[in-house]
């Protein structure tokens, strides 16, 4: 019993929401958010540069939830009791080693999406950043059991990518296409 409770408290907790978002008062392990397809947060962080380039990441082969696959700059769960903010700035760190203050990332917004690849539901809500940065790929501290390699692409290259190859792209084009669209619009404004 001792070591169940352990192992229980060293999961990762998320908060839950109803289908519109609203939170449910309680939290739940990440895992069991995914078994029973509860809904919860999560953040993409989009990192572009004054190249008019993307930076996307190839998820690690080991990961549960569509290893081998390229996806946004930064993502990840929204730990229980966090802000999408706090979250952003901790998963940069962690993932790729970028430090953000908040006042460099860009709210685009929230996008509902339901997922599943094989045993794993995945509800949840998005909160959407943008970041641009001119950094190297050299300078990154990739966290290995999350992301296998992180490339710039030009904006446009990874369109048609999608569109010509959608197998190696974590599913969701209408996002991927919404998102692409606004990183072209910002990317003229701060160019």
């Amino acid at each position: 019993m001792k070591f169940f409770y352990l192992m229980h408290m060293a999961e990762e907790l998320v908060d839950i929401f109803d289908e519109k978002n609203n939170y449910l008062n309680y939290s739940a392990p990440k895992a069991e958010a995914h078994s029973l397809g509860l809904w919860h947060r999560v953040v993409h962080t989009w990192i572009y540069n004054s190249k008019n380039e993307v930076l996307i990441q190839l998820r690690a082969k080991d990961k549960k939830l569509f290893p081998n696959m390229y996806d946004v700059s930064v993502g990840g769960h929204i730990d229980a009791g966090e802000t999408p903010l706090e979250a952003v700035i901790r998963e940069l760190k962690e993932e790729l080693g970028v430090k953000a203050k908040k006042e460099d990332l860009i709210y685009i917004g929230t996008f509902k999406h339901s997922t599943k690849d094989r045993d794993i539901i995945h509800n949840q809500f998005c909160y959407t950043y943008f970041l641009k940065k001119d950094l190297l790929i050299s300078e990154l501290k990739l966290q290995t059991e999350e992301v296998e390699l992180a490339k710039f692409i030009k904006i446009d290259e990874l369109e048609n990518d999608l569109h010509k190859n959608p197998k190696n792209y974590v599913p969701g084009m209408e996002y991927w296409n919404e998102i692409i669209s606004k990183i072209k619009d910002y990317s003229m404004i701060f160019l």
